[in-house]
């Protein structure tokens, strides 16, 4: 709220510019540096389990995205009559999607369209990411739309993995809807095996790779044998199997525990 009052105090005497735009980054970059002040510090002195410094770190994106699409849409490249070709969800995926940030994780994100992208989408699109590598952020992106999104998840199985994890943090909620339906339906009720397959063959090679052992004197606690990636490998497949969006829910399948 105190970002979008600083916002609007300077775009209210003069709009978007190439002038105001220095003062409208570093409003940003500060409120970025404010947000990882604040969590580091609960974290040194350990006022928040580890598992809640990691949302909120995913949080923090979340609000500061939402907060740069809104600001893009309404002063940097407003639509005066926004069509429906122009409607966008931004989306996270990979671990941003499943809210596990690390201070300097990956931000991963996919710009959702209807149909073909809109000249003023993808100046829409290209401000944003601009703008956030310019604040120091490491963004790995793709614009796609649903029919786009669904064809190579079909075609590449760490597409389709990815799209197990998607998370919408702002814009269109029934285009990202649409698009969840038709990877249920197109995707993942048709090879339910071959996806299980697919990543058991990922995991034999990950661990051949770090010399399949549980017991090193420096174990990769990412990609080792019984780490986190195989955590992960686990969660998929189960999410995949029962068809659910958030790995909580196989708790009230009785498929995990709490």
């Amino acid at each position: 709220e105190a970002l979008d009052a600083r916002l609007e105090e300077i775009v209210s005497w003069s709009g978007y510019s190439t002038k105001t735009h220095p003062q409208i980054f570093a409003l940003y970059k500060d409120a970025l540096k404010q947000g990882h002040t604040e969590i580091q510090k609960r974290f040194e002195q350990d006022a928040w389990p580890a598992i809640d410094i990691v949302s909120a770190q995913s949080w923090l994106m979340d609000q500061l995205i939402s907060n740069l699409v809104d600001f893009t849409l309404e002063h940097a490249y407003p639509a005066a009559n926004p069509t429906t070709g122009e409607q966008i969800s931004v989306v996270a995926i990979g671990g941003y999607g499943r809210q596990e940030m690390a201070p300097c994780s990956d931000i991963d994100l996919m710009f959702l369209v209807p149909y073909k992208v809109t000249p003023h989408t993808e100046q829409v699109v290209e401000f944003i990411l601009y703008f956030l590598w310019d604040m120091g952020l490491t963004v790995g992106h793709a614009t796609r739309n649903v029919e786009e999104a669904i064809r190579l998840s079909e075609e590449d199985l760490t597409i389709r993995t990815s799209l197990l994890d998607a998370r919408l943090i702002c814009g269109n909620q029934k285009l990202f809807k649409t698009l969840w339906k038709q990877f249920l339906t197109k995707v993942v009720k048709k090879d339910q095996l071959a996806f299980v397959d697919g990543k058991l063959a990922e995991r034999e090679a990950r661990h051949d790779k770090q010399g399949d052992t549980r017991y090193v004197l420096e174990p990769n606690v990412k990609q080792g044998k019984g780490a986190l990636r195989d955590l992960q490998t686990l969660f998929w497949i189960a999410k995949y199997l029962y068809q659910v969006s958030d790995v909580t829910e196989l708790v009230e399948l009785s498929v995990f525990t709490k």
